[in-house]
């Protein structure tokens, strides 16, 4: 494990940011830039059939089978980008044998890291931490997955006597902003199922996650000066407010936990003519959220009712299903990483996922693909953080998944 933290340190500063404004592919340069640092990484620790797919922004990678034996083919998969939020001139900061106390992230700035607001860092104390300077993220949402791949792979590739069979590796853009797994090409990575290193504390698993939908409300107003108003003006944002305020008020993510599913008005921009309201619709009972969509829509059916004209429209997308329904009809990826992390003497933490990861979108491609933790918390902000020792642990998991895939029996 003695490259792990020289390499995070140098994957953290490469700035690859996803952008939803952009239509490339992927949508920053950053993001090609940083595959190519990973194809060399690749290629220099010895893997074969590395390729950069220019068409989809996915770098894939193939580590070869030990033994002749008939071993189901596994993938592990994470991803490029990072998220909103400012990734220029990331300066990762080590503390070696970390003390438990406050963190002085940036001390001309003022910035403090209090145990008093994570408590979490208390679990760390003696071990490396890595935290930012106060004023990016860090990006170990999603490096450490990628590192703690490579590193895996890297120990294997130095021990050809532990038989395994064929693993293979991709590495995919714009997660973050939900798109990349779109373009995943399901067809040239067989494996029989795979794994997502994108969790966070040590532990942490998932295989289920949210059903998830967008819907967009436009509302035509009539604007009319106020002195004049009556019987004509049409208030755009009051018909907007009408419609958030008839959804069930406690249906809402701060309200709202575990299986429980929510309504997020994630945007609102109105004047008196014009307004437009976003929501994300999320719930894992499949049924549950189709139910929630026909409420929005129905509620905006009636208030249509109501007026002189028809004045609003709703457009639904569906973004992404729980890939529980897909992982639930054979369990052996769960399995496999439970009893991984169970001989290494991990607890797993098996939750269901409030949101959605990429294997949400690969497991209904025809690869069963849930969650492993990579160790990091507080991701997406000036406060993330991640230990050496961390990694070491979602790496040494890596590699007792890949060892016990091995030792399954076949029939």
């Amino acid at each position: 494990m003695s490259q792990l933290l020289e390499r995070f340190v140098r994957y953290a500063k490469v700035n690859t940011r996803s952008d939803a404004t952009s239509q490339t592919i992927p949508t920053t340069q950053g993001q090609v830039d940083f595959a190519r640092i990973i194809e060399k990484d690749l290629t220099d620790i010895g893997l074969s059939e590395i390729s950069y797919n220019e068409k989809n922004g996915f770098l894939t990678a193939v580590l070869p089978a030990t033994t002749d034996k008939e071993i189901p083919t596994i993938g592990f998969i994470a991803h490029l980008d990072t998220a909103d939020y400012n990734a220029e001139n990331i300066c990762p900061t080590i503390f070696s044998d970390y003390d438990g106390q406050d963190v002085v992230l940036n001390e001309k700035a003022g910035i403090i890291m209090k145990t008093e607001e994570f408590p979490n860092l208390k679990d760390y104390v003696g071990q490396t931490l890595i935290t930012t300077d106060g004023t990016t993220l860090l990006g170990a949402d999603d490096k450490a997955g990628i590192v703690e791949i490579l590193e895996a792979v890297e120990y294997l590739l130095a021990h050809p006597e532990i038989p395994h069979g064929k693993v293979l590796l991709a590495f995919g853009p714009d997660e973050e902003i939900g798109r990349g797994a779109d373009r995943f090409d399901a067809a040239n990575f067989p494996a029989q199922f795979a794994y997502t290193v994108d969790s966070g504390r040590v532990g942490c698993f998932e295989y289920e996650t949210f059903n998830a939908a967008q819907a967009v409300i436009t509302i035509e107003g009539t604007s009319v000066h106020p002195g004049t108003a009556y019987g004509t003006m049409v208030n755009a944002i009051k018909l907007g407010e009408s419609i958030d305020a008839q959804l069930p008020q406690a249906e809402v993510p701060e309200r709202t936990r575990g299986y429980e599913g929510f309504y997020l008005l994630t945007k609102f921009i109105g004047s008196l003519d014009q307004a437009e309201l976003t929501y994300i619709i999320r719930d894992h009972n499949k049924e549950l959220f189709q139910k929630k969509k026909q409420q929005l829509a129905k509620i905006v059916h009636e208030l249509n009712d109501s007026l002189d004209k028809k004045r609003i429209t709703i457009d639904f997308l569906d973004q992404y299903y729980n890939m529980g329904e897909i992982i639930e009809k054979d369990m052996t990826p769960v399995e496999l990483a439970t009893k991984a992390m169970a001989n290494l003497g991990i607890k797993p933490d098996i939750q269901p996922f409030r949101g959605g990861t990429d294997g949400s979108k690969i497991s209904f491609k025809g690869i069963p693909t849930p969650n492993l933790f990579t160790g990091g918390e507080n991701f997406h902000g000036q406060y993330e953080f991640i230990t050496l020792e961390a990694m070491e642990l979602a790496a040494k998991t890596i590699v007792e998944i890949i060892k016990e895939n091995a030792n399954k029996p076949t029939f």
